[in-house]
Order: structure tokens, then sequence, then C-alpha cells
């Protein structure tokens, strides 16, 4: 609103002063062409005394009716030397005193009241026996100058209002990302602050229980201890992991780092991926098509990716399901699917997918912030995401890149990164 009402003020500033020029030019413009017609009908008068008023485009004489009635005649007087006058034109109003005595000095054209006529453009040129007045009546110039300032001064406030309109709606729609950023952040804290809370309430919840004399005695075993250090151990990696996933996101939306981009064998590294998950439990399966598997990108981000694929669908399958990891070319596009028979993706779930701090289930393991991760990923390096359903009966989610051309540095980090995993 504020910025919409300064924005509004400053037009309105500008519109005054555009109008105010606008208006005294149009005015300089109209008087211009009065004394151009002046001094034409002047100079046409010294040659031909018969010349008593003007037409557009000519004169007419003594007798002549032709008079254009959508322009006022120009009209003319005679003055003698003695200061008798002479109306040349029937009809003219009279001359003053005081025009007469500001036309006998001689100049330039100039305005005056002629009484009850109004106001008159009035021009002189001396002749031998006096000098010879022109007039104009300013009353089509004061017409035009007047629809000029009522249409300025109606035009406006239209103006402004629409100004103020778009102003506001195009600030709303600026403010609009701003506005979700600064909602998500405030999610983005709660959710986190959960998160972190349930396993330091645990390890402090195991650690009091341990150090507590009612708990300590000659009953409590050494296995005791041995249990409760494994639960806060267990705890604090899963601490451990969830803060490694924060500052990861925290990095990346402050500043991704510089892609690094080389060509990656997918298919190595699909591979080597499933391998690591298959002391989780679930049948694995890969299925990895014949000719070059390549794509441009930083090898660890889609290590990662598939890291994070794999590990939801093998919480998903669970250790008696099934799961499977496939990479394949179409047209000019490589694509990783991994599949599991879990309990699928519901459809309600899928458009916030990708939020962190959302699962497919509400109870669902994990802290919600793999796909996320992996989303950054996708966006960063040119993917796409597809969400469906498997024919495992559970949830399919594939990526797919743009293919590239293969070199022995990424064959090499590819297998290498086999090898380890």
């Amino acid at each position: 609103m504020r910025v919409a009402i300064a924005a509004t003020a400053v037009i309105a500033v500008l519109y005054v002063l555009g109008a105010i020029v606008l208006y005294f030019v149009a005015a300089g413009r109209l008087t211009s062409q009065t004394d151009g017609r002046l001094d034409d009908r002047l100079s046409a008068a010294r040659h031909d005394p018969t010349i008593v008023a003007s037409r557009p485009g000519g004169y007419y004489s003594d007798g002549d009716p032709d008079v254009d009635p959508g322009q006022l005649p120009v009209l003319l007087w005679s003055v003698s030397s003695g200061g008798s006058v002479t109306q040349r034109t029937p009809g003219a109003p009279n001359l003053t005193e005081n025009v007469l005595s500001r036309l006998s000095g001689g100049g330039g054209p100039f305005t005056a009241t002629l009484g009850s006529a109004g106001s008159y453009r009035l021009l002189s040129t001396p002749t031998s026996v006096g000098f010879l007045v022109a007039g104009l009546s300013r009353a089509g110039d004061l017409h035009t100058e007047h629809l000029l300032l009522d249409g300025a001064i109606a035009a406006g406030p239209l103006l402004l209002l629409a100004m103020f309109g778009g102003s506001l709606i195009v600030g709303l729609r600026a403010l609009a990302p701003v506005e979700q950023a600064r909602r998500r952040q405030l999610e983005f804290t709660a959710d986190a602050s959960h998160e972190l809370r349930t396993p330091l309430s645990v390890i402090q919840a195991e650690v009091g229980v341990a150090l507590s004399p009612a708990y300590a005695g000659p009953s409590r075993t050494a296995e005791d201890y041995r249990e409760a250090l494994v639960r806060i151990e267990s705890e604090s990696g899963r601490l451990r992991g969830l803060v490694d996933d924060l500052l990861w996101l925290a990095r990346f939306d402050s500043q991704p780092p510089p892609p690094g981009d080389e060509p990656v064998d997918l298919g190595t590294l699909a591979e080597a991926c499933a391998d690591r998950f298959r002391a989780v439990g679930p049948s694995i399966a890969v299925e990895i098509a014949d000719g070059p598997n390549h794509i441009s990108a930083p090898p660890e981000w889609i290590d990662r990716l598939a890291g994070v694929l794999m590990d939801n669908a093998c919480r998903y399958a669970g250790r008696d399901g099934r799961v499977r990891v496939s990479v394949r070319a179409h047209g000019n596009r490589l694509i990783l699917t991994v599949e599991d028979s879990g309990p699928g993706i519901p459809q309600a779930a899928r458009p916030h997918l990708f939020d962190r701090f959302q699962r497919a289930e509400e109870n669902g393991p994990g802290a919600g912030l793999g796909l996320a991760i992996g989303d950054s990923i996708v966006g960063s390096t040119g993917g796409r995401w597809r969400i469906g359903d498997s024919p495992l009966g559970g949830a399919l989610i594939e990526v797919s890149w743009r293919t590239a051309t293969a070199s022995p540095i990424g064959r090499t980090m590819a297998h290498s990164r086999h090898r380890s995993g």
C-alpha cells in the first residue's frame, strides 16, 4: 500500500507538471497560428484595399458572402494619422483609446479586451495615411485551451486511480513470493524445531534415567547401561543426519555451490547405489539399458539423489518388499526410475511431496527432508520429475536429464564410486 501511494504521488506530480507544460505549449501554438493569420491578412490588405475578412485558404472581397462558418474571420480597421478609425470589416467592434495608443506605437501582436466583444489578438502595420489594424477573436483559441484544461482535469483522477490500482496489484504480486517465503521459513523453523526436539528428548530421557538414583543400584547391570547407550547412539545418529540435511539445504539455498558438471555414467552409479542398499532388506532389481548412459552433472549430487530415492523406496517397501531401479533412454533424455512395492503416494500428497518436512504418510519414516534435497539437486541439474504408480504396487519416481557425451574422466569416476560403494 505504501509503495502504491508513493508511486501514485510521484505520478501525480509528473502528471501536473506535464499537463502544465502541454497547456502552455498548446496555447503558444494557437497564438502563433493566430499571429501568422494576422500577418498574412495585413500583407494582403496593403496590396488590395477591398480585403475585409478571411476564410480558410484565401480571402474574400466586399460583397463576397463566402465565409467559412468553421473559422472566425480576421477583422480589419484603418486608422488615419489623425486618429480616425474606419471599420473595414462590417460589424467589427470599436477600438478603445488604450488599444489605439498601443497600436500606434507599433511592435508585435498583443492581446486586448474590446469591451463586450471579448478578447482579441491585434496586430498593426503602418500605411501612407496612418496604420492598418488586423484583429482575430480569441474565442476559438480560448475554447480549445479550456477543452485541454478540462480534459487534463477530468483524466487526472482516472489516471491516478488506475496508477494506484495497478501499483497495488503489481506490488501484491511482487510481494507474494516474499510473503510465501516468509511463511515457509516460519513453517520450516517450526518443523525443524519439532524434528530436533524428538531425538533430543529421547537422549535427555535416557541419560536422566541412567543417572537417577532410583534407576542405579546393584540390580542395574552393564547390559542395561549398554542398551541405554545404544538408544542414545541411535538418536544421536538420527540427530546428526537431520542436522547435516538442514545444513546442506541452508548452504544450497543461500548460495548454491558451482556444479562442476562432467559426464557421469548414470547406469554405473545406479548399480553402485543399489549395491549399498541390498543389506537393508528389500529385494532390489537393477535394469540398465544398453548403450551410453551419460548425463552432465556433478557426480556427488547425482549419487546423493539416487541415495535419497533408494532410501525412500527401501523404507516404504519394508524388509520383505521389492525395489526396482532402472536406467533407460527416451529420445534425447536419460531416465532414472525407482519403484517400490510399498503403499504408494496418495494423490493428495503429491503436490507437496517436495516440501520440507513433508512425508507421503503422516507417521512415515524419516524427517521429510530427503526429497526436498533431491528436488534442489534436480532443479539445479536441469532434470525433470515424474511421480506415478508402479506395477509393483507402490510408488514410481522418475528423474530425466538430457544425455551427454561420455568422457574417460566421467567413466573412471563413476566406476570408482561403484567400487567404493
